[in-house]
């Protein structure tokens, strides 16, 4: 089919104006002005969106949808320990079938405000063959062993095979240790291990926090306080910063390839001593702030320009609704915008497209208007002669036109 709108935002180049792409299958076969690609490709179906600007799905590189139903439940609180306590009080009192509902709502309302990608943590990954998503996946088994390290082993193992049982989403799968204060070092090496046998993406949150800045280099606070009561073996405390017995732990071995990148959630709390760190490493990581969630934990100003001016490729990600109102990747973009000001709207848009395909592995087909790309597409009002990168930011409603591998 042929779909034409009044521009057509390739993120690549220039928007085209009264554009057009074709669509053959789940892919994009060709792009340009309309009567040009009306004439190459004749007595093709003809899909005319009018006055819209015709754009690449959004990609969110990191949500919960696991707590969809937790919207509005966890008011936010004075440390970050008493949060993790009020949303494991309430995680106690969800069953099977509400985390079933939880995803499956939190899938229609990512699609809902145009998110046709999706990176998603689940802590319960045997979960994942009864749930047929209807946009683009990344599953990532989150994993911790806090309570129980010898089950390390046991604990990857059965996240592997719920991941390989789970129906085609059209993306991929991934490991995710949940944090350094909730997974042991060795769950993260054999994470890594896996990751470098197979095609298994990582992920982890890390500096989220000024407790976890704390407990890691201080060995004190509440975070600190409230692991040691539940028996974390705490004798990583009191030496390195987050970052750097992250650094540390996911060290290459001796004659070994580095390994795999890194999808780092969150990345807030550093030290000088860590962007020196940061700055010598060979290994660029993908970072994802979430504005809207760091927000709510008042957390201290996300480092942006300087981890951007040492490389590192940052996304955006809306977490979970436990600490979030929706998910809407335009209102994160805009929340960006508000404490960036010096970034123009296409290099926002850019963090939840080109940026978060690089994240996911997949920067030849996604999060761009190409051909060959996967015809993932959504549409958006765009009338009068306002730059039409400042209209996609403005735009605060449900999509109304949405295409996820070629299909609507």
């Amino acid at each position: 089919m042929i779909v034409r709108a009044r521009v057509v935002v390739t993120i690549d180049g220039p928007p085209i104006e009264n554009g057009a792409v074709v669509i053959s299958g789940n892919r994009i076969l060709d792009i340009g002005k309309f009567p040009e690609i009306s004439g190459r490709h004749s007595g093709q179906e003809l899909v005319d969106l009018g006055e819209q600007a015709l754009l690449p799905g959004l990609i969110n590189a990191h949500c919960h949808l696991d707590y969809t139903c937790l919207r509005g439940k966890i008011p936010p609180t004075k440390s970050f320990a008493d949060w993790i306590r009020a949303i494991s009080a309430a995680k106690a009192k969800l069953s099977e079938q509400d985390y079933l509902t939880s995803i499956t709502e939190g899938f229609a309302e990512a699609k809902k405000f145009g998110t046709t990608t999706i990176a998603n943590l689940t802590a319960f990954p045997e979960l994942i063959p009864q749930v047929d998503p209807p946009i683009r996946t990344w599953w990532f088994a989150e994993l911790i062993d806090v309570r129980d390290p010898s089950r390390t082993n046991e604990l990857v193992d059965l996240a592997i095979d719920a991941l390989k049982c789970g129906t085609d989403s059209g993306g991929g799968i991934g490991l995710a240790p949940h944090a350094l204060l909730t997974a042991s070092a060795n769950l993260y090496r054999r994470c890594e291990g896996i990751s470098r046998l197979e095609n298994v993406l990582l992920t982890t949150h890390l500096a989220e926090s000024r407790e976890e800045m704390s407990m890691f280099h201080d060995a004190a606070g509440p975070l600190y306080e409230f692991l040691k009561s539940i028996g974390r073996d705490m004798s990583d405390c009191g030496h390195e910063t987050p970052c750097a017995w992250f650094t540390k732990i996911v060290g290459a071995p001796a004659g070994r390839a580095l390994p795999t990148d890194w999808i780092v959630a969150h990345l807030n709390e550093l030290a000088e001593s860590d962007f020196e760190l940061l700055e010598e490493s060979t290994r660029k990581l993908h970072v994802v702030h979430s504005p809207r969630s760091h927000d709510y934990f008042a957390h201290r100003r996300f480092p942006f320009e300087r981890l951007r001016s040492l490389g590192f490729n940052i996304c955006l990600g809306t977490d979970s609704l436990a600490s979030n109102e929706d998910l809407s990747l335009f209102a994160e973009m805009r929340a960006l915008q508000r404490s960036e000001l010096a970034l123009s709207p296409k290099e926002v848009l850019e963090m939840v497209t080109v940026n978060a395909a690089r994240a996911l592995g997949k920067p030849q087909v996604l999060g761009r208007i190409r051909t060959n790309c996967f015809a993932d597409l959504i549409a958006i009002p765009c009338s009068g002669t306002a730059d039409v990168f400042e209209k996609i930011l403005a735009f605060d409603r449900p999509v109304d036109w949405v295409m996820v591998a070629g299909k609507t």
